[in-house]
């Protein structure tokens, strides 16, 4: 088991992606953090991969609740090894139908939120001595811009760009950040996707969905459970002379 021993806190987790990346790290010898905003999920997400995995509140826009967050890591496990930064929100529109308030809470969870969150489990590991794997969520989306989709590709963009400053930033204390850019994943939140699409661009549901999956070169969308070998490697000692990368794992949907 490439991570027995080792303390996980996946935020977003109760669902989705950070779901699966919890139950294959919990598979490698982990014990997770299910941190999710939604308490009730989280138990219920963390009953169901068993006794490694625990819930834990956690509101990344919330400065109290982030540290309040590591802090239970830290009381029940003795410290924290793993952060995966998976948490975020999604949403489109025209340039010119952008509002101030879609854009706040965007950048809010999936920058902001990435950046504090990092910020906490760097000074907690710091603090440990021990190193430590930081893991953020990019999207292919940040690699490029989408005409519907500005705001969404620039917290991703940023995202890289974070992962990359604060890789070079900590590696001095033996803590690796590197990033994931996964592209089409069919998840709940593509669901969400899919209903924005067909809005704006007059679509039936469901059909935004089938095309971005026909457009894969590996010809299906992604499922959560193709990013976690990425994630469990990453967090791994094989991952130790990688700093400050973002790995696209997308079925070849995009080449950097």
């Amino acid at each position: 088991m490439r991570l027995k021993g080792k303390s996980a806190l996946i935020t977003g987790s109760a669902r989705g992606i950070g779901r699966a990346f919890a139950e294959a790290y919990v598979r490698e010898g982990a014990t997770v953090a299910i941190a999710d905003i939604n308490r009730e999920a989280a138990e219920k997400t963390a009953a169901a991969i068993g006794d490694n995995a625990y819930a834990v509140k956690l509101d990344v826009t919330d400065q109290a609740s982030i540290d309040t967050a590591v802090k239970a890591v830290e009381s029940k496990t003795g410290g924290l090894d793993i952060l995966i930064n998976n948490a975020a929100l999604f949403d489109l529109a025209p340039i010119v139908e952008i509002s101030r308030a879609s854009y706040e809470k965007l950048f809010s969870v999936n920058v902001a939120g990435t950046l504090f969150m990092l910020q906490a489990a760097a000074r907690s590991m710091i603090a440990r001595g021990k190193g430590g794997r930081i893991i953020n969520m990019a999207s292919q989306a940040g690699r490029r811009g989408e005409p519907l989709v500005a705001v969404y590709c620039a917290t991703k963009a940023a995202v890289i760009s974070l992962t990359q400053s604060a890789g070079l930033d900590l590696i001095k204390h033996r803590i690796n950040v590197n990033g994931i850019a996964p592209g089409v994943v069919d998840s709940d939140m593509w669901d969400e996707v899919d209903a924005l699409f067909a809005k704006y661009e007059n679509r039936p549901k469901g059909e935004k969905k089938r095309l971005v999956g026909e457009g894969v070169p590996y010809g299906r969308m992604g499922k959560p459970e193709d990013l976690a070998g990425m994630a469990v490697f990453l967090a791994s000692d094989e991952a130790e002379y990688i700093v400050a990368q973002t790995y696209n794992v997308d079925g070849g949907q995009w080449m950097s």
